[in-house]
């Protein structure tokens, strides 16, 4: 086994400077004694014993501690170090504040786009109230109503007050609705019926019914909510 510690290389020059004749090596003079040293001193050990540059500021604020908080100071200074103390501790939190922010409670993120009520359906609150009114201006009143009450739904994903995670039924949505915005909980419920008897119950939409919902959405929309989807949760 090769020797692993500093001052190896400068050994192993010396036992390989050793005569076959058994007679010990000659002291090296001055220039090949320093060129061994240099060469020795290069080796990455003693690189890495060197202190990084972090290193030596912890050292240097473990060091400042040490002495404010040293019991010949604390005797000294008395209430002073507890005022150093409490001042640096405020600034250590203000900076992290201007840094990182005000903590925030975790929120959930809304339902992601791609399905709503079961449906495969990525578009926007704007864009679905757009395609429904479309439908309404060629009096395709049952196509206008569904696209009405999804625009409803969504509107209230985009703000954060409701989810419509996968497999929730319209009633289901208009409940949670319901709770989030209580005075409008009745004609949440009635918008949800609507859509049923169109969607599923396969029964004639009617100007009316796509009045109501419109109506129920814009409502919605203007509504400031009364608990939100977290606490709900």
């Amino acid at each position: 086994m090769g020797l692993t510690v500093p001052g190896a290389l400068t050994a192993a020059r010396l036992l390989s400077s050793w005569r076959a004749d058994g007679v010990p090596p000659l002291t090296p003079d001055g220039d090949e004694a320093r060129e061994w040293a240099e060469e020795e001193l290069s080796r990455p050990q003693y690189d890495m014993a060197e202190p990084t540059p972090i290193d030596l500021i912890a050292r240097a604020i473990a060091e400042f501690f040490e002495n404010l908080f040293s019991a010949e100071l604390s005797g000294s200074l008395g209430p002073l170090v507890a005022v150093v103390a409490a001042v640096v501790v405020v600034l250590v939190i203000l900076v992290a504040f201007a840094v990182w922010g005000i903590p925030r409670s975790t929120r959930r993120a809304p339902a992601p786009r791609g399905h709503l009520f079961g449906e495969a359906e990525d578009r926007s609150a704007a864009e679905l109230r757009s395609a429904a009114a479309s439908h309404a201006r060629r009096e395709e009143w049952e196509a206008a109503i569904v696209l009405h009450f999804r625009a409803l739904a969504r509107g209230c994903v985009e703000r954060g007050v409701v989810d419509t995670p996968p497999g929730a039924t319209v009633h289901a949505f208009a409940r949670a609705a319901g709770r989030v915005f209580p005075g409008l909980a009745e004609r949440l419920e009635a918008a949800a019926s609507a859509f049923d008897d169109v969607r599923y119950l396969r029964r004639p939409g009617t100007a009316e019914l796509y009045r109501l919902v419109a109506d129920t959405d814009a409502a919605v929309a203007g509504a400031r909510p009364a608990v939100t989807a977290e606490a709900l949760a």
